[in-house]
């Protein structure tokens, strides 16, 4: 498995973060469980995270909830805002997120948690 620590950016309310989270202890994985909606994510996290998933902020954006909606909808995001963004709104955060050394990935689907795993 993997000698490195594997972190969830998790919702527990979030069936696919659930799952995820089920994925990874079912290989016998216990990944330290953030819940970044308790005990929010800063700026330098998110941007790390992009980095590791290989994406801009704007793409680690949840553009269906009700607050992009009011607050950004129709505006063209830089990095900065995306990132105050999410920062200010965390449930904004597409979830789960999974990290382990410098591989991350969406748990989106729940399988994919695995794709950061060492084999």
């Amino acid at each position: 498995m993997t000698n490195t620590e594997v972190r969830i950016y998790h919702n527990p309310r979030c069936s696919k973060s659930r799952n995820a989270l089920a994925i990874l202890q079912d290989k016998g994985v216990q990944p330290l469980v953030i819940e970044y909606l308790k005990n929010p994510i800063n700026a330098d996290q998110i941007s790390s995270i992009c980095s590791k998933l290989g994406i801009k902020p704007e793409q680690l954006i949840r553009k269906g909830e009700s607050i992009f909606k009011e607050y950004y909808s129709g505006e063209s995001l830089s990095d900065a805002t995306s990132i105050q963004a999410m920062t200010k709104h965390p449930i904004l955060i597409e979830r789960p997120i999974i990290v382990c050394g410098e591989k991350a990935a969406i748990g989106r689907p729940p399988e994919n948690a695995l794709l950061v795993l060492d084999n």
